[in-house]
């Protein structure tokens, strides 16, 4: 590994002074090359319209641990005994980083900034020493907090479930852990608090209440949504869908299953989503067409940035790199208005193999460089090409007469019975879907 620390000053990446754009034409491996953060398109700013942020399990806590193999990173920051000063020690590499790197958001489960305690009282405490340098590390690098969140998954407590658990009183561990997330999250000014159920669902239906373990979840969601309206938060709540992997079936199992749930509920005005393109894999939707159900349902909040592998079942949270897939999702995004309080959080994770320091500046510029071009991209196609217009013109048909009336609900079924009769049979039209990959490519530069 190509470390050179220098302890006195928490120095982890003396290698890189900032990294900054330099423009296409450049071979510094360590520069911007489509990621000018000052650059306007549509009249926002590049930084304004991606909102990136750094996962910090992954790029502060992940080993490269698999389960084949123990880890393969010896991160300098993660030699300290203690763990709040291990932990202060790791927020420090975390703030070099992210301020190096010109990324103004950063994200986190609580287990990742300092390890727990053995008591729930004690954790709170450990907690509430790291918030307090949390904001020193903030004040001082104007980062911020895009989101927070509590680790519901990996304890072994967790097993069988947190919101979902048939044991009431891991649920109310879950609470507690929650709750005091949502302090934190409050106190570091974070703009929205997350719920990913990790293990909110079943491994087998022979042991499973499914009904009451879904109104369990729902009323967890309802109390933690109410404590932190009454607190004070402001921000969107979200959830983040997965439908498998580690339980055989996850309750958030895609966007469509999700929506009925929180409207079920009643959280469709506090909740919105957190979408990840590997959980669209896993669930065999496209990235796009996940950002569209939220969209179309006035639930788009965020995303987690990362892709799978076509030749792999399951997570391996890479770092997003495919301009075509990223195009289509900025067509979504920039269609449903952008960002608001959401953005993109590079939820991946450098390779097991990928061992150097200098590979997680690789990775989240690469990942930072590709989604700039595909906001340029889907901006020009947008503006410039007659993609919206091809669009609606397949949809014509319903612009006026009786296509428009059948939209207005002044129709009957009957009265398409008539209509059918008199018209004959209808004519063919291409859906031209070739058309509309080869705009895509054209605008690809």
């Amino acid at each position: 590994m190509s470390i050179n620390v220098t302890v006195g000053d928490k120095t982890y990446f003396p290698f890189v002074e900032k990294v900054s754009y330099e423009g296409a034409d450049s071979d510094n491996p360590m520069s911007y090359k489509y990621y000018d953060e000052n650059r306007l398109v549509g009249g926002k700013t590049m930084k304004d319209h991606l909102r990136f942020s750094v996962a910090y399990w992954h790029s502060f806590c992940g080993t490269g641990a698999d389960p084949f193999g123990v880890g393969t990173k010896d991160f300098p920051w993660a030699v300290q005994q203690n763990p709040v000063a291990l932990a202060k020690e790791r927020m420090d590499a975390a703030f070099e980083f992210v301020s190096k790197m010109g990324i103004p958001f950063y994200c986190f489960h609580d287990v990742d900034v300092v390890d727990e305690a053995t008591t729930i009282l004690e954790s709170e405490k450990r907690m509430r020493t790291m918030v307090d340098y949390a904001k020193e590390k903030q004040k001082a690098s104007g980062v911020k907090l895009l989101w927070g969140t509590s680790n519901l998954f990996s304890h072994p407590r967790y097993m069988n479930g947190a919101a979902t658990n048939p044991d009431f009183q891991v649920l109310a561990h879950a609470g507690a852990r929650v709750k005091d997330m949502i302090d934190v999250t409050i106190e570091l000014g974070g703009a929205n608090y997350v719920f990913w159920g990790g293990r909110e669902g079943y491994l087998s239906l022979l042991n499973t209440d499914m009904k009451r373990e879904i109104e369990h979840l729902g009323r967890f969601l309802q109390i933690a949504r109410d404590y932190g309206r009454k607190m004070g938060f402001r921000g969107d709540f979200l959830i983040e869908p997965k439908p498998c992997e580690p339980t055989k079936h996850q309750y958030d199992y895609d966007v469509a299953t999700v929506i009925t749930f929180l409207r079920q509920y009643g959280l469709e005005k506090d909740f919105r989503f957190n979408l990840e393109t590997n959980h669209a894999t896993l669930a065999n939707h496209t990235f796009a067409h996940e950002l569209q159900t939220a969209a179309n349902a006035g639930l788009f909040g965020s995303i987690d940035a990362n892709r799978g592998d076509e030749q792999n079942g399951w997570d391996t949270d890479q770092f997003p790199t495919n301009l075509f897939e990223l195009t289509e999702a900025m067509l979504v995004i920039l269609e449903a208005g952008g960002f608001a309080n959401g953005g993109v959080n590079f939820d991946a994770k450098t390779r097991r193999n990928s061992t150097d320091l200098e590979d997680l500046f690789y990775a989240h510029i690469g990942g930072m460089d590709t989604f700039a071009r595909a906001l340029l991209i889907a901006h020009n196609i947008l503006e410039k090409s007659p993609y919206k217009k091809l669009r609606a013109e397949r949809y014509s048909s319903y612009d006026s007469g009786k296509g428009k009336e059948f939209e207005e609900g002044r129709l009957t079924l009957t009265d398409l019975h008539k209509i059918a009769i008199e018209s004959g049979e209808p004519m063919q039209k291409s859906g031209k879907q070739e058309l509309f990959e080869n705009i895509i490519n054209q605008y690809i530069r």
